[in-house]
């Protein structure tokens, strides 16, 4: 046995899967890798209409997508379609940018002529977390797909029908078969894929020991890798910021995903002249959320994925209450056995408290004070991740300062931190690296080769 779906709201079991036989793992290997040379040289407007039709097929199909992220992994349903509908936004902005973005480039040389073309590199192979089961996967096979790569994914083993239900897209939309395959394989098998001669490229989003492991085997063969991992985000508000709008923001910041998701707003970071003024209006605003049935499109606070995740932060939670964290709000479940714990603040701590160390992966919001921006700053950045970052002030002179200095990949000013298909997406320190979405992302996976006229 190897795959179960279990829904975390009602704790019942959907679906179960065996793993590939050794037979069947071996044929879609190769099926990728024979797919790869022809589909390297389909013309892109081909490409193009087929990624163009998973766009029509996804927003013609979001409810039912919408209710396999619910079921399997418990996200708010109204948040489970907004997650759809990015995913058609993001195939569609990689069908027509794609000819703008692989077009050759010329450049100025010793040579007569010189220019940069950006070509395929093969099978790229991604490994895939549950916490956005379809938006993690789109915003890696979208670019590739129509780079001209071949993609072969493992996803989360409590998502397996999201998986099978985003291959069934590509095949529905006109894509040939190989081009795009699930496979549901165990962790052994993983490196198997890594050694593969045909895969070229792996992409990673997890957490920091399986990143490590999949970099640390794919060094060893000279295999490109990007891996986006966890984060510790701070969102610093500033006494001349827009408190209203700072505390309405920072309940999607950080509860959007049930509190799952690595740029979550996972440390709050308040100039003290406005600290008790901007707690006071947070936790009102904690305590008037909606906790319950993820089905229903007014609930803002469902369970966690998984029981381990859940008893995993109750753990946190009772070392955050040793360390001399108080609990303003929250700190239980909904009920004694489900697997929602109700939104959470924590004050109290100190400012070296090891969470600042740790990723808190659920509804669970630590709030400190800092008197100067140089405080801020390094309260920020005093945290072993880099994934991004909110910084809330009146001031463009302020902001314009600060952002240089936070360490990570994304600073967003007056507002929450989200991906986008047009803006590059990534960390620094323990948060990973490489870049997904944008330009920049699609060509993480191409072979960037220069050409030269003598």
């Amino acid at each position: 046995m190897a795959y179960r779906t279990f829904n975390p709201y009602t704790c019942k079991e959907e679906a179960r899967f065996n793993f590939i036989s050794k037979t069947e793992f071996n044929e879609k290997l190769k099926l990728a890798e024979s797919s790869f040379h022809h589909w390297k040289d389909t013309a892109l407007e081909e490409r193009s209409s087929i990624l163009l039709k998973v766009a029509e097929l996804l927003e013609k199909e979001e409810e039912k997508h919408a209710k396999l992220i619910t079921t399997e992994m418990g996200k708010p349903i109204s948040q489970s379609r907004m997650e759809v509908s990015k995913c058609a936004w993001v195939s569609r902005y990689y069908a027509e940018k794609a000819a703008e973005f692989l077009a050759p480039v010329k450049m100025e040389s010793t040579a007569q002529e010189s220019y940069i073309r950006f070509d395929p590199l093969g099978i790229i192979f991604a490994v895939m977390p549950w916490n956005f089961p379809y938006w993690q996967v789109f915003r890696y096979i979208a670019p590739n797909f129509m780079a001209g790569n071949t993609g072969l994914l493992k996803h989360a083993s409590n998502v397996p029908l999201c998986a099978i239900a985003m291959e069934q897209i590509f095949l529905d939309a006109g894509a040939p078969e190989g081009i795009f395959q699930n496979l549901l394989i165990n962790y052994d098998q993983v490196s198997q894929v890594i050694k593969h001669p045909g895969v070229r490229g792996i992409t990673l989003t997890g957490s920091n020991y399986a990143g490590y492991k999949v970099a640390e085997l794919a060094g060893t063969m000279g295999k490109k890798t990007v891996l986006e991992l966890g984060g510790s985000d701070p969102y610093v508000i500033f006494a001349d910021a827009d408190l209203e709008n700072a505390a309405e923001t920072g309940i999607m910041a950080r509860f959007q995903n049930n509190g799952q998701s690595c740029i979550a707003a996972k440390r709050f970071i308040v100039q003290e002249e406005v600290f008790d003024s901007f707690l006071a209006l947070f936790r009102e605003k904690v305590e008037a959320l909606k906790v319950g049935d993820p089905m229903d499109p007014e609930t803002v606070i469902g369970p966690v994925a998984r029981k381990d995740l859940l008893l995993e932060l109750e753990n946190q939670l009772r070392h955050i209450v040793v360390q001399g964290g108080k609990i303003l709000t929250g700190g239980r479940r909904h009920s004694p056995k489900s697997l929602i714990l109700k939104p959470t603040i924590i004050t109290d701590l100190p400012i070296d408290a090891r969470i600042n160390q740790d990723e808190l992966f659920g509804p669970i919001i630590p709030v400190f004070s800092f008197k100067t921006e140089e405080e801020a700053v390094q309260m920020a950045n005093n945290t072993p991740f880099g994934l991004a970052a909110s910084v809330w002030t009146g001031s463009r002179e302020r902001a314009d300062r600060i952002a240089p200095r936070i360490e990570s990949g994304t600073v967003a000013i007056n507002g929450m931190v989200k991906s986008e298909p047009n803006l590059p997406f990534g960390g620094v320190k323990a948060s990973g690296f490489g870049r997904e979405l944008s330009e920049i992302g699609m060509h993480e996976f191409l072979n960037v080769k220069t050409v030269s006229y003598f």
